[in-house]
């Protein structure tokens, strides 16, 4: 595909494109690593600062809190002060949070944990309805690009936690504290963005008049909410415990940390090629049935399966993690009409996904405390993927919110309105 392809109004240069694609993949590198470097951690932190599995797991619940508390605002933020002004101002926020976390007590760790997820949802809801508005044809290829720079940076920071912590002696805090360097770099390769900001901000707001939909009311923008909440509980259940689980089953911290990796590496090359294919597709029903056995076989692997083969329960959970996410994302713009409208679906999805899925490693932990066992969390997770393949097939339903139409694939030219 070449670059005059990408364009999607004809007088943008191509350097403009380039600028705007590095600027998201940038962006996007910041929105998994600060939250997946914590959970090989998990137990150093505790240690340190004496608390239970179950206010560990708060750790990761804070930031999905501070997602679902937020995200409803941030299109309406975006609306009015513009989109690259907002995520500009998330990243550098960011960087603040990821500072503070990493200074000493209780107090630090929770606070920088909650303002790195104020910051993180601004670009979670934003990104899907910068990606329409600027790639509204490429929206598949666009959001794979986007997703793999996501989880790359997440699964690096699951696998060199440990060894920067211990290895390099700089302790948690170091090995926490160290993704500050990668916002502040984004800052830099966001700049330029802002030369677009005026522009930009008066065409989100015409889309806002234009909308009479009330996504809220909608039943397909509420199945793409909760397919969107349960894979995210998933990722962060899983992010959170599965090293825990794993050394509970005699592996080292070291090797849990890498499987860790090995699940989110895994998830790469899935998180680029199913939102291509889903773009081309009227209906994404198949790869959501994909989906929900990956899920529930990786599930049932852990619970049941022969340690032997632990390796491959962890990488089907990876693909079909990969799959989750990448659709949850597609639907953000397959579902919706306009840039404003995916914002606003977004904003709602994560807003409740995420309360939902703040849920998961708090209560996993909770259930691990009052059982010792890691068996009924496990089950919990097997009737996650059950429901996740229920609201799945309505949410790739070939329906738009607020009309009863079919449409085509994202990847199919459409004729001007």
């Amino acid at each position: 595909m070449s670059t005059q392809e990408m364009k999607s109004k004809p007088n943008v240069s191509r350097s403009a494109v380039w600028v705007v694609i590095v600027g998201i993949i940038f962006i996007a590198a910041n929105l998994r690593a600060p939250l997946t470097s914590v959970g090989p951690l998990v137990g150093l932190i505790r240690d340190d600062v004496h608390i239970s599995n179950t206010l560990a797991g708060m750790i990761t619940t804070l930031p999905l809190l501070a997602f679902a508390l937020f995200s409803p605002i941030v299109p309406k933020l975006g609306g009015r002060f513009g989109v690259e002004g907002i995520i500009l101002i998330s990243i550098i926020l960011l960087t603040f949070g990821v500072i503070l976390r990493s200074f000493s007590g209780i107090g630090t760790l929770y606070i920088g944990t909650a303002v790195l997820g104020l910051a993180i949802s601004v670009s979670n809801v934003l990104l899907p309805s910068l990606i329409k508005r600027e790639f509204p044809r490429q929206i598949g290829l666009m959001t794979g690009v986007y997703s793999i720079s996501m989880n790359l940076l997440g699964a690096i920071a699951s696998g060199i936690s440990v060894p920067i912590a211990v290895g390099l002696g700089v302790g948690w805090r170091g090995a926490l504290g160290i993704w500050a360097i990668l916002s502040l770099v984004s800052v830099l390769f966001w700049l330029p963005q802002m030369k677009r900001r005026n522009r930009e901000t008066a065409t989100i707001q015409n889309q806002s008049a234009d909308s009479s939909v009330n996504i809220w009311r909608s039943a397909l923008a509420w199945q793409v909410t909760l397919f969107m909440g349960l894979q995210s509980t998933f990722f962060y259940v899983l992010i959170t415990w599965l090293p825990e689980i794993l050394k509970q089953q005699g592996i080292s911290s070291d090797q849990a940390g890498w499987f860790l990796s090995v699940m989110q590496l895994a998830l790469l090359p899935f998180t680029f090629i199913v939102p291509i294919i889903a773009g081309r597709m009227s209906s994404q029903r198949l790869l959501v049935t994909i989906t929900a056995i990956l899920l529930l076989m990786g599930t049932l692997g852990l619970l049941y399966g022969s340690a032997n083969f632990i390796v491959w329960w962890i990488i089907m959970l990876g693909i079909g993690g990969g799959f989750a996410f990448s659709l949850s994302m597609m639907f953000f713009g397959l579902r919706t009409e306009n840039a404003q409208q995916a914002a606003e679906l977004s904003g709602m999805a994560q807003s409740v996904g995420y309360l939902l899925a703040a849920i998961g490693p708090t209560l996993f932990g909770y259930l691990h405390d009052a059982t010792d066992s890691w068996t009924v969390p496990l089950l919990l997770l097997v009737c996650a993927s059950i429901l996740l393949f229920v609201f799945g097939l309505g949410a790739a339903r070939n329906r738009i919110i607020g009309s009863k139409a079919t449409i085509p694939p994202s990847n199919t030219p459409q004729k001007a309105k």
